[in-house]
């Protein structure tokens, strides 16, 4: 093939814990793995501070930083990462045709997906300013650090519920804010947020801004029914009304959920199509974790592996 048509024996595309991780086991597989690393190499862990629950960092370690290791570990056994971001993908035939930056086509053997899933943010100015400084839109990642303290969640969701109920376990008091006059979450999720006394829920009310110094204080809050403004006093602020899979991409291609997430087989990370694995954020939208994310990528590249042997047997 020509330069601009090269080949690719392994394909990652994204390069989060489950990327980074994909391409450290396919490299040591003699695999030759590519990365593309996408608007944000890295991944969530990127806009994360501390990282106090990832195996191996005694002493925590700041997300961009984990991010790091975790990259220069891939390019240590070869792994080739290049920044571009995929804008096409050609599923229908292998080798599989991938198109980055909308000009320039590489063709993959086998194909590994771990551009995860973003949060959904409220859209304020101020949600962006303290982000990683009061706000966090993952409680079992940031929740440890607000022990004893006043926080407040935003959702109305089952994922803003088992926040709250999580974080109640570690906060002096937590604050369920929705805009609406009842919640959207399962009845069992209700009944457990209901009945646990550390949660107040503030209904009918949407979050106008969030205020502090360097850290969050505070935030102001708006009763959608009376317009009457207020101010709650806290010391996190939890977003928690979804998270949405960056899988536009695959669409009409690979199988995926309502929401976007792709559907992998039990007990593996391969897709609908034989040779195109999915793993980290993208295909889980349960756990959500850095550990767990790692764990997907490297069953993605054991199962390339094995995928491309039985190509040759």
């Amino acid at each position: 093939m020509s330069e601009n048509k090269e080949r690719i024996k392994c394909l990652i595309i994204g390069s989060g814990p489950a990327g980074y991780t994909a391409a450290i086991y396919a490299a040591r597989a003699d695999l030759h793995p590519v990365i593309y690393q996408g608007l944000q190499p890295g991944g969530q862990l990127t806009i994360t501070t501390e990282v106090e629950n990832y195996p191996g960092y005694p002493e925590g370690i700041q997300g961009p930083q984990m991010m790091e290791d975790f990259r220069k570990q891939a390019e240590r056994f070869g792994t080739d990462i290049r920044w571009g971001l995929v804008t096409a993908v050609d599923l229908s035939q292998r080798p599989f045709k991938v198109t980055v930056d909308e000009s320039n086509e590489v063709f993959a053997e086998s194909l590994i997906i771990a551009t995860g899933a973003s949060a959904r943010w409220l859209g304020l100015e101020s949600e962006k300013k303290f982000n990683g400084f009061g706000v966090s839109a993952c409680a079992t990642c940031d929740g440890f650090f607000y022990r004893g303290m006043n926080v407040a969640v935003v959702g109305g969701g089952d994922t803003a519920c088992e926040e709250a109920h999580y974080l109640s376990k570690l906060a002096k008091k937590v604050y369920l804010i929705h805009r609406r006059d009842e919640l959207r979450a399962s009845k069992a999720m209700q009944h457990r947020v209901m009945k646990t006394p550390n949660i107040e829920i503030i209904w009918d009310s949407v979050p106008l801004e969030v205020v502090g110094d360097k850290t969050v204080t505070g935030a102001i809050l708006k009763n959608v029914k009376t317009g009457q403004e207020s101010k709650l006093d806290i010391e996190g602020f939890f977003v928690a009304i979804g998270h949405k899979p960056n899988s536009d991409l695959f669409k009409g291609q690979l199988e995926m959920d309502e929401t976007g997430y792709l559907i992998t087989k039990p007990d593996s990370t391969q897709t609908n199509i034989p040779g195109v694995f999915a793993a980290g954020d993208i295909q889980d939208h349960v756990f959500r974790q850095a550990v767990t994310a790692a764990g997907s990528g490297c069953m993605a590249a054991i199962e390339a592996e094995r995928y491309l042997s039985s190509l040759e047997d």
